[in-house]
This record gives C-alpha cells, sequence and structure tokens, in this order.
C-alpha cells in the first residue's frame, strides 16, 4: 500500500473515531488549511533563521493533515493532482527561462 494512502487511512480513522467528519466540509478544510498556514507563517514571523523546529513542524504537519483530508473529501488522488500540476508549471516555467530566477511566468 502507498504510504500516502495510509497516512490518508489513519487521518480517516482518528476523524471517524471522534465524529469529527461533519464538520469537514471543503469550505471548513479550506479555512482550517488557511488558518494553519497562517500559524506556520507565525513561527517565522520575526526571524527565520532562529525558529523554535519542533513548533514548525507542528504547524506544517497541521496544514498538511487538513490537505489531505480535503483530497479525501473531494475524492482526489493527492498524487495525481500535484502530478498534473507539476507538468502544468513545467510548460509555464521552462528551465531555460525559469532557472535561477523567481520571475513570474507572465514575466519571461
Amino acid at each position: 500500500m502507498d504510504s500516502l494512502k495510509e497516512l490518508q487511512s489513519e487521518i480517516e480513522q482518528f476523524n471517524k473515531d471522534r465524529d469529527w467528519d461533519q464538520f469537514h466540509s471543503p469550505a471548513n478544510l479550506a479555512k482550517s488549511i488557511s488558518i494553519e498556514s497562517g500559524e506556520l507563517l507565525e513561527c517565522l514571523q520575526w526571524d527565520e533563521t532562529k525558529y523554535d523546529k519542533e513548533e514548525v513542524n507542528e504547524e506544517l504537519a497541521d496544514v498538511i493533515n487538513y490537505c489531505l483530508q480535503m483530497a479525501t473529501v473531494l475524492g482526489v488522488n493527492v498524487k495525481t493532482i500535484v502530478e498534473t500540476k507539476l507538468a502544468k508549471n513545467a510548460k509555464k516555467y521552462p528551465v531555460d527561462k525559469a532557472k535561477g530566477v523567481s520571475t513570474k511566468y507572465t514575466k519571461f
């Protein structure tokens, strides 16, 4: 079994055991992703070189957890949607134009 699918199954069971699925609409999960990503950013707010790695890891885990839950609720395969987006970005950001620069693709 794919380890990502195993992780999603663990998350599903965790939520099922607590009867939390009733709260996990796509809108609520999107809000939670945004909230948790803000908390992740807060960890690096004043000094991006000196931060509590454990705190960063916990907030990152929260973001990933909610993203995986959203994929489950939407019935999408995480690997498929990420690979599709990577292929799209590869066309928008060809290596010969994008390598080593942070320019947006519309500015090439």
